[in-house]
């Protein structure tokens, strides 16, 4: 179950850690607190910058880092654990940029409000259109929908045979 934090709190959070994590050679992908108030966990996303595969020792550096950055600053007054990961092969979409990088792959995306009834799609990503996030939507409809990034809540690569191939092609390239 995902939490809400306060969203300025994970602002600062993400405000503090992303400088050390550039300069480590990573990009921050996303900060979120999820669990329940007994247990909650702040969950940092990052990959390297150099997009090639993230190991084990890469988000363990990370977290190091990341955690003395948070102890002495602590903008987080509550009890969490820190979890750092890489963002994986159906990994969420969160940039604009990433929409267009995954384009050809199937992806879910949810919007925070309605458009023409609608909250919720799935499809095949499409170059972009500006600030709009271009989906070939696998309905009925066959239709393609123009989303505004904006309205994106939460977007993701959906795990597909396709989707695998191209990661087996992309590690076998390094």
């Amino acid at each position: 179950m995902e939490q809400t934090s306060p969203p300025d709190r994970l602002d600062r959070v993400e405000a503090l850690i992303a400088p050390a994590i550039e300069a480590m050679g990573y990009d921050l992908v996303r900060v979120r607190m999820t669990g329940g108030k007994n247990r909650p966990t702040l969950q940092i996303m990052a990959e390297r910058s150099d997009t090639t595969e993230m190991t084990v020792d890469d988000c363990a550096g990370l977290s190091r880092a990341i955690s003395a950055l948070l102890d002495v600053e602590d903008p987080i007054p509550d009890a969490y654990q820190l979890e750092v990961s890489s963002p994986g092969i159906d990994r969420p979409l969160v940039r604009l940029a990433d929409f267009d990088r995954y384009a050809g792959h199937v992806a879910k995306v949810e919007l925070s409000r309605p458009i023409d009834g609608r909250k919720r799609y799935r499809g095949r990503l499409l170059a972009n259109a500006g600030e709009y996030v271009r989906l070939a939507v696998e309905d009925e409809s066959e239709s393609v929908a123009e989303l505004p990034f904006a309205d994106v809540a939460d977007a993701k690569l959906v795990l597909t045979d396709e989707l695998i191939r191209a990661a087996l092609k992309e590690s076998e390239r390094r």
